[in-house]
């Protein structure tokens, strides 16, 4: 129980000195335009990086790729690639999940 408290102080503790890092210390001075041009791009680079591992080895088919899940993420590429709208495309996804889920196969 012990250890769990250090580990859970340990976590908050981390957790505030990389949010204060840069709100406390960046958060009033003016960042050059190479890293706001990269900073853009840290929210496109995420989604993919948390879907992919759940899309190509779900551990729900015991690692195995799914027909199913490759559908529905290629759903939600296209239709985000073009409507330009995360809603969009994580409506896409689902619905093709959906679908499948209730189709005869």
């Amino acid at each position: 129980m012990k250890d769990l408290w250090i580990v859970i102080i340990g976590m908050g503790l981390g957790s505030f000195a990389l949010r204060f890092v840069f709100l406390g210390l960046v958060g009033d001075r003016a960042m050059p335009d190479w890293l706001l041009r990269h900073l853009r791009y840290t929210a496109v680079a995420v989604m993919p990086a948390l879907v992919a591992p759940l899309v190509i080895w779900p551990s729900a088919t015991g690692g195995e790729t799914d027909p199913l899940r490759l559908a529905a993420a290629a759903a939600a590429l296209i239709v985000g690639y073009f409507s330009k709208s995360l809603y969009g495309a994580v409506g896409a996804g689902a619905a093709v999940m959906i679908a499948g889920a209730w189709l005869p196969i």
